[in-house]
């Protein structure tokens, strides 16, 4: 699971019954970006589970921070890819990061 497109931060953990809007600095890719995305994949499954954990799937800029809309409904055990799509300028990124449920 090692790659630039990746959060230095490494896997977080989140538990079944919290909503979580979880936030990423994007400052290390450029200045005010725009059109954020988010898509969840349950990689335990190998499943896209988007719709499911982000009922809401509305992401919003402050700055160069996007915030996601509150993470939702996992199940415990499973291992999600959060991939974050957004453009800065004429490039477009797609970050990740990994949100594991513990309990």
């Amino acid at each position: 699971m090692s790659s630039i497109l990746v959060v230095q931060e490494g896997t977080q953990e989140q538990s079944a019954n919290e909503k979580l809007p979880w936030a990423m600095d994007v400052s290390n890719f450029g200045d005010s970006p725009t059109s954020p995305t988010a898509v969840a994949i349950d990689e335990t499954t190998d499943t896209t589970v988007t719709s499911t954990v982000f009922p809401t799937n509305s992401p919003s800029v402050s700055s160069n921070t996007i915030t996601l809309s509150p993470l939702q409904a996992l199940t415990i055990g499973h291992l999600y890819k959060i991939k974050v799509l957004f453009t800065i300028g004429d490039a477009t990124y797609e970050p990740c990061f990994f949100v594991k449920c513990t309990m």
